[in-house]
């Protein structure tokens, strides 16, 4: 299954399967707190990257796996997914597999298209991100492609709002010393008016990004954006969710799989398996003794991921 992954622990999805529209890692933005990395390519050309029976084909193979042991299937993956023009036919084509949700998580700046909003109105969750209102502010932690404007963004967002019947959770992920000044959230407060989201995600940086200077805000900033911000604004709490819900089976291809797409922690990775902690502890020092994976500390947390070849 090429592109699907996990289940993997959300903490906005809980368990998730993962879903990959593209190739690693082709996006509209370069992002200085990805944690997947730099872009491979940044387009905003959409086309059928990976075919629409392809993705389902995984998909069915993994609800066979683990059927009603996840809670959400999650459209993201390694890229942005609505580049690719199969994703209506996808999200579709899910629905008819299974009751379980789809969520598609989004980075927003395709949804000024007409198509891309109509290819999501099938999803049961959406979730796209605005990182930025002031264009100064955008440029430096998104970094987009030159011709994407933050005002067409806004302005799509609130175009798929009228046009959308599902739920809509804006996440707004903030960087310390970036987009956290004052007058900053005053204009993404605006923006929120506009948009009208059912819900505003607060997150911060938890894993290691592309640039060293993307570093989390502390607890008690976090709260006070989150009252600044209003009602509607929560700050994502970190998942807890039940260890034994995956079957044992391969479950070093299991871990290998789910680090390929981001650095995890142990305790996430003991949490998405199912396994005790000191049994993913085992399994992480002989992929490592084997030099299959690497581990680097990151706010004082350790995080493993692939060995990159030479």
């Amino acid at each position: 299954m090429k592109y699907t992954y996990g289940p993997v622990p959300s903490r906005r999805l809980g368990l998730s399967l993962g879903v990959d529209l593209v190739p690693k890692k082709i996006c509209t933005y370069d992002c200085i707190y990805c944690q997947i990395g730099r872009p491979t390519l940044q387009t905003v050309e959409r086309k059928e990257y990976v075919p629409a029976r392809a993705i389902l084909r995984d998909v069915r193979e993994a609800l066979h796996e683990w059927g009603d042991k996840i809670d959400y299937i999650a459209i993201s993956g390694s890229g942005e997914p609505c580049l690719n023009t199969a994703i209506g036919e996808v999200i579709q084509g899910i629905k008819k597999l299974t009751t379980t949700p789809v969520a598609v998580i989004t980075n927003s700046s395709l949804l000024h298209l007409e198509e891309v909003r109509k290819a999501l109105r099938a999803a049961d969750v959406v979730m796209p991100s605005l990182d930025a209102v002031t264009p100064s502010v955008f440029q430096t932690i998104n970094r987009p492609l030159p011709f994407l404007e933050i005002d067409q963004i806004i302005q799509g967002l609130a175009a798929f709002r009228q046009e959308y019947k599902g739920q809509i959770w804006l996440e707004i992920l903030l960087c310390r010393g970036v987009n956290d000044a004052g007058e900053e959230i005053e204009r993404i407060k605006e923006a929120i008016r506009i948009i009208q989201p059912d819900k505003v995600q607060l997150n911060t940086v938890v894993r290691p990004g592309v640039e060293d200077y993307a570093a989390a805000l502390p607890p008690d900033r976090m709260e006070e954006i989150k009252n600044a911000l209003g009602a509607q604004a929560e700050i994502i709490a970190e998942f807890e969710g039940d260890r034994h819900r995956m079957p044992p089976t391969h479950i070093e291809e299991q871990v290998i799989r789910i680090i390929q797409r981001r650095p995890e922690t142990p305790d996430d990775l003991a949490k998405a398996l199912g396994l005790h902690d000191l049994e993913i502890v085992k399994i992480l020092d002989k992929l490592a003794k084997e030099g299959k994976v690497t581990y680097r500390v990151f706010n004082q947390r350790v995080y493993y991921e692939v060995t990159k070849k030479a």
